[in-house]
């Protein structure tokens, strides 16, 4: 057999593999966290609204909801007792007046911290939140205080197991339907689909790497996402993520794009005009005020 013929059956075998992958792709699952009642694009409040209050604090939520943001947005570590609490580090030195790692801390010892100690707005001159009584949320308190308010929760890195009573309090509270789960780490985001099927998810690290390079080199078509929604930066490694291509590509999969973590009204219009579904902020009183709401 000619070498000629070997190329021609060699590109009819990769014609027939792109066309055989193209016809089994399959766009973004369906799940009712978007749901038509929603405001778009979302207002994403980042902790609550890093950059105006303590982030991921109940004091912060409470006052993102008093300005109409559409969606709390948190991150979750669990205590040496099992209980879920909202905190962005691992450990509590930066934000609160104790130190050490959560996992190694009671929910008892953890109440008895000040979770306004660190927060300034002003590199450090003045600390206005310390001693006002602010203590570190739990999981279940901000189901309890919020029960219709939509929530993006991110699962940080954790050594105890916390994937099950994440899930567990989520149908206890019948959350599911309000609830979009995030997390940089793969396998925890993997773990979470299994034991919790009937909850949104956002794109893990990887899998958010493998969709932007393939929209990048026009393959996006042919890539099934299990996720909903795209929660991405504007660049990343020296990669521009976000342009209003991409967004389009997005879309064309049935995926909402959320990007993060942007605090001035001239990017946010950027971003609005492309057609992002939402934008995460410190600043949610910027972007509500830049919405007219």
């Amino acid at each position: 057999m000619s070498l000629k013929t070997w190329f021609k059956i060699i590109a009819l075998f990769l014609l027939a593999l792109v066309f055989f992958l193209r016809l089994t792709s399959r766009p973004a699952p369906v799940y009712p966290y978007y749901s038509s009642d929603m405001k778009y694009p979302l207002v994403i409040a980042h902790q609550g609204g890093d950059g105006l209050w303590p982030g991921d604090t109940l004091f912060a939520y409470q006052n993102a909801v008093k300005l109409g943001v559409d969606v709390l947005e948190m991150d979750i570590h669990i205590t040496k007792d099992g209980v879920l609490v909202l905190m962005h580090d691992e450990t509590v030195d930066r934000t609160t007046d104790g130190t050490g790692d959560i996992e190694s801390m009671t929910l008892a010892e953890l109440k008895q911290l000040d979770a306004g100690y660190g927060w300034t707005s002003d590199e450090g001159k003045t600390f206005p939140f310390r001693g006002q009584g602010i203590t570190i949320t739990t999981l279940e308190e901000m189901y309890q205080t919020f029960p219709d308010k939509h929530m993006t929760i991110e699962i940080k890195m954790s050594n105890a197991a916390m994937i099950k009573p994440f899930c567990e309090l989520i149908r206890q509270y019948n959350m599911q339907d309000k609830i979009l789960v995030a997390s940089f780490f793969d396998d925890k985001m993997k773990d979470f689909r299994a034991e919790c099927p009937e909850v949104a998810t956002s794109s893990a690290k990887n899998e958010t790497t493998i969709f932007v390079l393939a929209s990048k080199v026009f393959l996006a078509g042919f890539y099934s996402p299990k996720f909903i929604a795209l929660q991405v930066p504007e660049e990343s490694g020296g990669i521009t993520v976000m342009t209003e291509a991409f967004v389009k590509t997005s879309h064309a999969r049935n995926l909402t794009v959320e990007v993060w973590t942007i605090n001035d009204t001239e990017t946010m219009q950027k971003l609005i005009d492309w057609g992002v579904g939402g934008i995460i902020t410190d600043r949610p009183d910027l972007m509500m005020d830049l919405l007219g709401r």
